[in-house]
């Protein structure tokens, strides 16, 4: 793991970092974590850019699951699935953008017990 991370773009779900030292980018998405070399960050990033949410909804639109957007991998019987918000928030971690808004109530994940 490298110690002399940059945060590039920070979001709801997660976040993405540079190595200064070694040019290993580092995007933590919910529970998924990627290692890109600069060339691969590069191919993720034009790759992630290009997904079409509407076409995966449409042509998923029948189907009995949440997240309807794959993203491949290598790894061939592995697919990640994502629904149409955390394609939007991968596409801005991408991108670097950070975002300037407060959350809001449905976004916090959090359990309230009354007592």
């Amino acid at each position: 793991m490298c110690h002399s991370l940059k945060i590039l773009s920070k979001g709801k779900s997660g976040n993405l970092s540079v190595c200064q030292g070694c040019e290993v980018y580092h995007l933590e998405f919910n529970n998924l974590y990627y290692e890109f070399d600069k060339d691969q960050f590069k191919q993720f990033q034009h790759f992630l850019l290009e997904v079409d949410s509407e076409y995966w909804e449409t042509k998923y639109a029948n189907a009995d699951i949440r997240r309807k957007i794959p993203i491949p991998s290598v790894q061939e019987n592995l697919v990640l699935m994502f629904n149409r918000q955390e394609i939007q928030e991968l596409k801005a971690l991408m991108l670097y953008k950070k975002s300037n808004r407060f959350l809001t109530v449905s976004e916090i994940d959090y359990k309230l017990i009354f007592n």
